[in-house]
């Protein structure tokens, strides 16, 4: 397999995965042969579609981008985005980090996702390893009070 061809699948899994993972996530196209994440309409990563001469990942990064820019790269998108946080990574020459863009990808869809789609990734069920937490115990109902006689 290819260099480029380990890139495209690379970018197909972390397309997948999104699309899995994340509440709402669904497939955007705003060009022809893109196929971007986006949850309520908004692009959280722009991915190259498979046999772009130039593999690349883009994400919105509001908290890690300085430090991601450090990456040889990684550059600020283009368009006035990268003063967003937004950054591009060229995976032309080098290997796809998927465990890092997975991080990226939770980072941006957590910056595009309403409140409320983005706090079930919160409230998800444990995974395998973990134990789960003991049910709380119920209360039993109370008795009603006993009426008073009349004399």
């Amino acid at each position: 397999m290819t260099k480029k061809n380990k890139a495209d699948a690379a970018i197909e899994a972390l397309r997948v995965h999104g699309l899995k993972k994340y509440p709402g996530a669904q497939l955007k196209s705003p060009w022809p042969g893109h196929a971007d994440l986006a949850v309520n309409d908004k692009t959280f990563a722009y991915l190259s579609a498979p046999g772009d001469p130039q593999p690349h990942v883009g994400c919105k990064l509001p908290h890690s981008s300085d430090v991601a820019l450090l990456l040889p790269f990684v550059t600020p998108m283009g368009y006035g985005l990268g003063k967003s946080g937004w950054v591009s990574a060229d995976f032309s020459d080098v290997a796809v980090p998927i465990d890092l863009m997975k991080e990226w990808l939770d980072e941006s869809y957590r910056a595009q996702a309403p409140k409320k789609l983005s706090a079930q990734l919160d409230t998800a069920a444990p995974s395998a390893g973990a134990k789960p937490k003991p049910a709380a115990k119920k209360k039993a109902p109370a008795k009603p009070a006993k009426k008073k006689k009349r004399a």
